[in-house]
C-alpha cells in the first residue's frame, strides 16, 4: 500500500456549480454512486476516496457548450473553470487502462456537466516501474540519425497511396540524395495489397543503404507499422531485419495497450502519428487537451510525437501549437524525453518564428511541398529550410539570410513571406 495519488485536472462547464460539480466527479472515480449502499462505510471512503485539491473558476456563461446537462435554476448560468481531482494510486494500480477508464471514463456522462476536459495528469513516480517511457528519446534519435545542433529535416512519401514499392523507394532515394534526415510514410499507408510493407521496406531501405554507402548518411525512414499487434510486432522485425532505424505507429487506432506492447518489444525509435486526434480536443470544452494527451504516450513509450507546425494547414492555432511544444520538452517522471514533430504545410517560411517562440532546436521538422515543391527542386528545398533554421538559431532575420542564400530567397518567394 501507498500514499501515492494520481491527480487529474479538467476545465469543466457545469450549471450546478463548480465546487458541487468537483465533488461530484470526485465521487464518481472512487464510488459511482451518491446512494448509501451496504459496505460503503465512511472508512472505507476514506481509505478510496478521490479528493477534489483545487477549484479554480473561470467564467459564467448562459448558453452550455455542449447539450445534455441538467438546465440551472431559472436566472442562473453555467459556471466554468478547472478542477483537480486526486485518486489513490491503490485504487487502480500501474495498470494504465484501468487509470484512464478513471480518468477518463463516466464522468464523461455526468448529467451534471455541460462540458468537461481533461487538461492535464500528474503520474505518481511508482508508475515507472511498469512504464518504462521511451526508449530512445531526443538523444537516441539524434544519434542513429547523426543530427546534432539542429533539427532534424524530413519529409513525407507522397501521394499517400498509389505508389509501388519500387516507385516507394525510388522516391526515398531522390530526397535522400537531396539531403534530408529523417522521412516517413503517409498515415494511411501501412500494409496494403498495392504496397505489401514487406516489399515497401525492401525496396525503401536498398535506396537508403546505398545512399548510406555513398554518403556515410544513413536517412531515418519511419515506416508505418499500424496494424493488429501480432502483425505489428512482425512489422517491426521485418523493418529491423533489414537495417531500417524507426517505425511508426498512428497511436489513437492501436491505442495505449497496443503502444505498450509495441514499447516492450521494439528495438526502434517509435514515431507517434496522432492522426485523429482533433476528434479528442476540437471541442473547447470536451475531451483531452495535448498536455494531458502527450503524457499517455510518453508513459507508454513513443519517442517522437506530432504536434502540428504554425500557420498550418489545419484548425490548429499557432499558440496551441507551441503549447504542445513546451509540453512535450518539459521534464516528465526524472527523464521519458519525446521529440516534438513539426509538420502540415511547413517550408522556409515558418522557421523563424519556430525558433523564436519555441527556443528549442530538438524538434523533427517536416516539409512536404516545402522541399518537393521548390522551385529548384527537393535539394534546393531542403537546403531553404537547413539556411533557414541556421539564420534562426544566430537571431538573424530569414528577409536578411536570403539576401545571400538564393535556395532560402527562392523559398520565401514561392511560399510567402517569413511569419
Amino acid at each position: 500500500m501507498t500514499d501515492e495519488r494520481i491527480v487529474a485536472t479538467y476545465l469543466i462547464e457545469t450549471p450546478i456549480g463548480l465546487e458541487q460539480a468537483a465533488h461530484k466527479i470526485a465521487g464518481v472515480q472512487s464510488s459511482s454512486t451518491f446512494v448509501a449502499i451496504p459496505g460503503d462505510t465512511e472508512e472505507l471512503r476514506a481509505l478510496v476516496g478521490a479528493r477534489v485539491e483545487r477549484v479554480t473558476p473561470l467564467e459564467t456563461t448562459d448558453a452550455p457548450a455542449l447539450r445534455g446537462a441538467k438546465r440551472p435554476a431559472s436566472g442562473s448560468g453555467y459556471e466554468r473553470g478547472e478542477v483537480a481531482i486526486s485518486i489513490p494510486f491503490d485504487n487502480v494500480g500501474p495498470n494504465l487502462p484501468t487509470i484512464l477508464s478513471t480518468v477518463m471514463g463516466s464522468l464523461f456522462e455526468m448529467s451534471e456537466l455541460s462540458g468537461v476536459k481533461l487538461v492535464d495528469i500528474e503520474w505518481p513516480g511508482s508508475i515507472a516501474e511498469r512504464y518504462p517511457g521511451p526508449q530512445f528519446g531526443i538523444e537516441g534519435t539524434r544519434e542513429l540519425a547523426g543530427v546534432q545542433g539542429r533539427p532534424l529535416i524530413g519529409t513525407i512519401i507522397k501521394p499517400p497511396v498509389g505508389l509501388s514499392p519500387r516507385e516507394a523507394g525510388e522516391m526515398v532515394g531522390r530526397v535522400a540524395a537531396a539531403g534530408v534526415d529523417f522521412v516517413k510514410d503517409d498515415e494511411i499507408q501501412a500494409n496494403s495489397p498495392r504496397s505489401p510493407l514487406a516489399e515497401r521496406v525492401e525496396a525503401v531501405m536498398a535506396a537508403v543503404n546505398s545512399h548510406a554507402e555513398r554518403t556515410g548518411k544513413k536517412v531515418m525512414v519511419a515506416f508505418n507499422i499500424t496494424d493488429e499487434l501480432d502483425s505489428m510486432l512482425r512489422n517491426h522485425d521485418t523493418v529491423l531485419a533489414h537495417g531500417g532505424t524507426c517505425v511508426m505507429v498512428s497511436v489513437n487506432s492501436v491505442g495505449p495497450v497496443g503502444v505498450s506492447a509495441l514499447r516492450r518489444h521494439s528495438q526502434l525509435p517509435i514515431h507517434g502519428h496522432r492522426n485523429g486526434w482533433g476528434l479528442w480536443t476540437r471541442h473547447p470544452f470536451l475531451g483531452i487537451e495535448f498536455r494531458a494527451y502527450q503524457k499517455i504516450w510518453r508513459l507508454v513509450g513513443v519517442d517522437h510525437i506530432h504536434v502540428n507546425g504554425l500557420a498550418n494547414k489545419f484548425w490548429e492555432t499557432d499558440e496551441s501549437v507551441l503549447s504542445s511544444i513546451r509540453a512535450c520538452l518539459t521534464p516528465m517522471l526524472g527523464g521519458y524525453s519525446v521529440m516534438p514533430v513539426i509538420g502540415s504545410g511547413q517550408s522556409a517560411r515558418q522557421v523563424f518564428a519556430t525558433y523564436e517562440r519555441a527556443r528549442t532546436p530538438d524538434l523533427i521538422y517536416l516539409a512536404g511541398g516545402g522541399i518537393v515543391g521548390h522551385p529548384s527542386g527537393a535539394t534546393a528545398g531542403v537546403e531553404s529550410i537547413r539556411q533557414a533554421w541556421e539564420a534562426a538559431m544566430a537571431g538573424v532575420r530569414l528577409e536578411d539570410h536570403a539576401a545571400t542564400h538564393p535556395e532560402l530567397q527562392q523559398a520565401l518567394q514561392a511560399f510567402g513571406d517569413p511569419l
